[in-house]
């Protein structure tokens, strides 16, 4: 494994969401609370970012045209990443005003899965999320507090979802054909003591990378939620990771500086910025979002 370094300082409020885009080998994340989107482009190294203006918390590639889909506080839509203008798709959760989208994912077959949360005040008011090619989207879960994680397996055969409020990752089996979900289990409790489970990645050895909010540290843990690997960051929220670069051997890892006090930023002085690291292994290739 790499050292970790500091590949785009930028100071993010509530930096999340990074996602690979391989046809332009550039990688997307956003500041939640900032209200932004940024991007680095692996080859050159240089960053860049543009604001929005509203909460934008996770976005994807898409196959269908221009633009990124965009999970916000507002719906569902698309991005431009030029302008940063945001043109609303639909809303799933018109009854839940104060609930926002949080974490998001594609699977290997190119749905979106996407999950909500109380913007206020964590609660059971969270839910996920599917969303096909052609833009229908279903209620697929409910009752979760902050949710995270949504990544499958190399399969597609399961979807691991983070309720990070709860402190615990379940895994579920997908029904490719029909978007829906089947029982869950408990894959992993994680953290305790002011940290818990954010957003995760998947390995092409079906190893699935959690960053641990308030635990300044991923976590790689096997097909059965056996912790095989703990990585030390220089950050004390972790928020989430993605692969991305040549052959999908870079792990990038956002971070926030949200909810830390002036001693904490002095001792993690990277929180907020973008990290990344060679692991040694490989990540899960996934497709644009087939809309």
């Amino acid at each position: 494994m790499s050292e970790i370094r500091c590949v785009a300082q930028v100071q993010a409020q509530l930096g999340e969401g990074p996602v690979w885009d391989a046809a332009l080998g550039r990688l997307w994340w956003v500041d939640i609370k900032g209200r932004r989107l940024h991007w680095l482009d692996a080859a050159s190294g240089a960053p860049g970012s543009v604001a929005v203006g509203l909460q934008v918390t996770s976005v994807a590639p898409r196959a269908g045209g221009p633009g990124l889909l965009a999970a916000t506080e507002d719906g569902v839509g698309i991005l431009d990443p030029a302008t940063g203008a945001y043109e609303k798709r639909f809303d799933p959760e018109p009854e839940r005003p104060k609930n926002r989208a949080n974490d998001g994912n594609v699977d290997i077959h190119g749905r979106y899965w996407f999950g909500t949360m109380d913007d206020d005040q964590p609660s059971a008011a969270g839910a996920v999320y599917s969303l096909d090619a052609d833009w229908t989207w279903r209620r697929v879960l409910d009752g979760i507090s902050i949710t995270n994680t949504l990544v499958c397996d190399p399969a597609g055969e399961r979807l691991y979802v983070a309720d990070s409020g709860h402190g615990r990752i379940d895994a579920y089996p997908i029904d490719q054909a029909g978007g829906t979900l089947g029982e869950g289990r408990e894959f992993a409790l994680v953290g305790g003591d002011g940290t818990g489970p954010d957003g995760s990645a998947m390995d092409a050895e079906g190893y699935l990378w959690t960053a641990i909010w308030g635990g300044a540290r991923l976590e790689r843990r096997s097909p059965d939620g056996v912790v095989e690997r703990t990585v030390a960051l220089p950050v004390k929220n972790p928020t989430s990771c993605a692969f991305g670069g040549p052959g999908l051997q870079t792990l990038y890892v956002t971070s926030a500086r949200q909810a830390l006090t002036p001693e904490g930023l002095a001792r993690y002085p990277l929180s907020g910025s973008l990290l990344a690291f060679e692991p040694g292994v490989a990540g899960l290739a996934l497709p644009p979002f087939a809309g």
